[in-house]
Formats: C-alpha cells, structure tokens, sequence
C-alpha cells in the first residue's frame, strides 16, 4: 500500500457527502479530512488542509465548482481536483478542465470507479470519464475565444507526435505501439511536453494540442 491519500469532500448535499466518506474510509489508503457544502468553503478548507485530490461537485451555493476549481489551483498549482456531476454536460466539463480541474466524473461512477480515479490523479495523471471525451474534443476546443498555446516550437518531432497521439486519447501503452518505441520512452516525452509547454497534466496537454490546432477535432 502506498501513503495516505489525503481528500477534499465539497458537495452542497449532506447525505452525498456522507455516502462518499463511507465509500472512500472504506479504503486503507483513503482518508477525508474535510468537508465543504459551499465553494467558497471548499476555497478556504483547500488552503488550510492542503489536500492531495479535492473532489468537487459543480452546482453549489455562494461559489459554483468551477469557480471554487479556479481559485484553488491558482493559490495551489499541485492541487488535484476530480469534479463530480449528475450533469453529463459538456460544457461543465471544458470549463473544469480550463479552470485546472485533473479530472471528470459522473455521480453514477461506481465506487471502485472513483476510488481509482482518486488515486490516478492523485499519482499525477489525470482522466476523463469516457463518456464524455469525444464530444469534449469534438464540440468544445478551438473555439473562436480560446487562446494560442506558446511553446510547440520547442518540442521536437518526436514530442510532436507524442502530443498529437495523446490529444486522441491514446494511453502510454498504445502511443509505444503506434510509434514503435517503448513506454518508457513515451512517458519520457510525455514528460518533456509537459515540462515545456508549462501545463500540469495531459488532460491540460490534450486541451492544448486542440486549441493551438496541432490536431483538428474529427480528424
């Protein structure tokens, strides 16, 4: 087992926040040690505890969880933040993604589902649920407003493709197969690309890819 994993619970609804602290103490390696039924709760209760993943649900009072996701990560550039949803709506996750969220979740994830997705992020990498991909990447990057990514012109060729396998949703795994090397050395590059590019995890490299129009959505 490895260390403690150290968790954030903010949902305006009592009875979720409960039925998660149960599933997720039910871990050896899980443990809540705060609760928020606001954003701005979770904001203040994120500084003071500094937890390892924040799990944020979107609709709340005085601060909605993208908002709430926001100023966490830029007062705490490591947080990792899973936003939680009954709402399988698009652009709650785009938003989540843009405001430096490491992950997206329905609420009707199973527990074992959630528990991994914890410590996934938790561990570094990040996720989407899979139902929602496609149509993140299809509908909701490369719009008009969203800013140039700076930096590609310091990845190499190698790095580019790296990237441009990861912006369709390509595991370490399956980018080793494509392009002939070994997954170590795809985890290398990943590494390099994020180190460059200034971004905190792939999720972030994928939104990027789209949004500097190194991959075209549908393509």
């Amino acid at each position: 087992m490895g260390a403690v994993i150290e968790l954030l619970l903010a949902d305006d609804q009592a009875m979720i926040r409960s039925g998660l602290k149960l599933i997720l103490e039910a871990e050896d390696d899980l443990v809540v040690v705060a609760e928020a039924e606001n954003g701005e709760e979770a904001v203040r209760l994120a500084r003071h505890h500094r937890p390892d993943v924040v799990l944020m649900d979107v609709r709340m009072p005085k601060m909605d969880g993208l908002e709430a996701t926001g100023h966490i990560t830029a007062a705490i550039p490591d947080a990792r933040i899973i936003v939680l949803t009954t709402f399988d709506v698009d652009d709650y996750v785009y938003g989540a993604l843009r405001a430096g969220a490491s992950g997206f979740l329905l609420k009707d994830a199973g527990g074992d589902q959630l528990v991994d997705a914890i410590r996934t992020v938790a561990d570094g990498d990040a996720l989407i649920a899979p139902s929602v991909t496609k149509r993140l990447i299809s509908e909701f990057v490369g719009r008009p407003e969203t800013p140039d990514v700076s930096g590609l012109d310091e990845l190499t060729d190698r790095e580019i493709e790296v990237l441009a396998q990861l912006a369709r949703g390509l595991s370490n795994a399956e980018i080793a197969e494509a392009l002939f090397v070994s997954e170590t050395t795809v985890k290398t590059h990943v590494s390099h690309i994020l180190t460059k590019l200034r971004l905190r995890d792939r999720v972030q490299a994928v939104v990027a890819a789209y949004e500097s129009g190194l991959v075209i959505p549908g393509s």
